[in-house]
């Protein structure tokens, strides 16, 4: 064997080598063509498997609904939210089953998202997320529940539990975040609270036909307005405090925060388009109005330089590196509405899918994390994977992908239009359950059985010592 021929072999081997490393370079990440649907849908699929991946409540022994540390209960609601949106766009039944089984156990006993294993800590917003899912399936009729009410029916719980909760004692009006005095927070009227119950009072209003919802949208806006929650040109602040008779706020500005209230009002111009009368017409044109500047107002939210101009960011947290864990998940919900509202006020399209495509190429191109290599990053406009990845990350590229697909599938039905969920207006009309009920309710069947072994100890020793000192 020649000297020649050895370093000829070793050159040939080296080349394989590089060879394989590009084709493993090619392989990682996700390919996306943006004029095709089967492009599209395969990325979806993989970052929807990846999202699953973070999933463990249909493990043996786990809770079915709830996501695993570090994340909250609310983000679980908006996990299954994500879920039934990809099977709508896509077609993929994959996880119908396991959404159907989390939506129908942590809808609880009464089918209001007040489970017992929440309850003691739950806030508004979080009961809102469960049910604005809820209202996706209802609208999207999504494989209906076999052990609890239908969808809408847990959607209407939740409207008149929140309903009966809109506070006249303090800034005569609004929804404090938390629900229960204990609980940090009471003292704040925040804008995702609030924004999410005109959401769903909008949606209620569109699917049902009852102008009694409509009406609740228009004192929710109404309010926010009148409040400083939204101002003159449609920026939406965070919230504002009880003490200071809703006169002080926090300014911070957020992408899911400018999200809801554009869905909402882009459900309200929907719902008031399709009436006949002439004051409908106003009402619409009202709310045309306000979609419009909602819609202006979220450029805030998309960078503004040449290298990633048009891609979605969340400047708060992003311009720090400082995005928390629920943070990291706020623009999957700007997303989602987005691709909703283009489908709820058509001629919004072309301002619209032009953020999106910008997005989406940015987005997928983060996909290049975890064992897979395909786990997606958050800071999309950075031109370089951030290194992250997490349910947050998951959601945010899924639903900037479903935005792509808005015309491809019809928009979200009414019960005049094909919904078939199950509805029940009374539901959730019994008054809220005291505080004294929900502290005694987190007794549980295992603690007080725990109490009655510990109780039968304390009672032997003291028989011991009592026999002793007789003794």
């Amino acid at each position: 064997m020649t000297r020649q021929w050895l370093r000829a072999r070793q050159w040939l081997l080296l080349l394989l080598g590089l060879s394989n490393l590009a084709s493993h370079a090619i392989a990682a990440g996700i390919s996306l063509d943006l004029g095709s649907s089967d492009s599209i849908k395969s990325a979806a699929s993989t970052v929807a498997y990846d999202l699953v991946t973070f999933y463990t409540g249909n493990n043996t022994g786990d809770v079915p609904g709830n996501l695993p540390d570090p994340y909250y209960w609310w983000e679980a609601g908006a996990f299954f939210g994500a879920l039934i949106n990809y099977w709508a766009f896509t077609g993929d039944s994959t996880y119908n089953t396991i959404t159907v089984q989390a939506m129908e156990h942590q809808a609880g006993t009464k089918g209001d998202f007040m489970p017992l294993n929440q309850t003691y800590t739950e806030g508004n917003d979080d009961q809102s997320f469960w049910a604005m899912s809820a209202m996706m399936a209802t609208e999207r009729n999504f494989t209906n529940p076999t052990n609890s009410p239908g969808w809408l029916a847990m959607v209407q719980a939740v409207f008149n539990e929140q309903a009966h909760r809109w506070d006249k004692e303090s800034c005569d009006g609004g929804l404090r975040w938390q629900i229960y005095t204990w609980n940090a927070g009471y003292g704040y009227k925040n804008t995702i609270s609030n924004g999410c119950f005109f959401d769903i009072a909008a949606r209620l209003a569109r699917y049902t036909g009852n102008a009694t919802y409509a009406e609740w949208a228009n004192k929710v806006w109404n309010w926010s307005k009148v409040n400083g929650l939204i101002t003159a040109d449609y920026q939406i602040y965070d919230g504002t405090t009880v003490d200071s008779n809703c006169s002080s706020y926090d300014r911070t500005r957020w992408s899911y925060t400018a999200g809801i209230y554009l869905h909402g009002a882009a459900v309200m111009y929907n719902y008031t388009s399709s009436l006949s009368s002439n004051s409908s017409s106003n009402s619409s044109t009202v709310w045309k109005n306000r979609v419009d500047g909602l819609l202006t107002a979220t450029n805030h939210f998309y960078s503004t330089a040449n290298s990633s101009a048009n891609v979605m960011e969340e400047p708060p947290c992003e311009s720090t590196g400082s995005c928390d864990t629920d943070q990291l998940s706020f623009k999957a919900y700007l997303s989602r509405w987005l691709a909703d509202v283009m489908q709820l006020a058509p001629y919004t399209y072309d301002t619209i899918i032009a953020k999106v495509r910008a997005t989406a190429t940015a987005a997928v191109s983060q996909c290049q994390g975890g064992s897979s290599g395909t786990y997606c990053g958050h800071k999309w406009s950075s031109g370089s994977y951030d290194g992250t990845t997490g349910v947050g990350q998951q959601m945010g590229v899924l639903e900037v992908l479903h935005g792509l697909l808005a015309t491809e599938i019809t928009g979200p039905v009414t019960a005049n239009t094909g919904g078939t969920s199950e509805g029940n207006a009374a539901a959730g009309t019994e008054s809220d359950e005291t505080e004294d009920e929900i502290l005694f309710s987190t007794i549980t069947t295992a603690d007080k059985a725990g109490a009655a072994v510990l109780t039968a100890v304390v009672v032997g020793l003291i028989f011991s010592a009592v026999y002793v000192m007789l003794v």
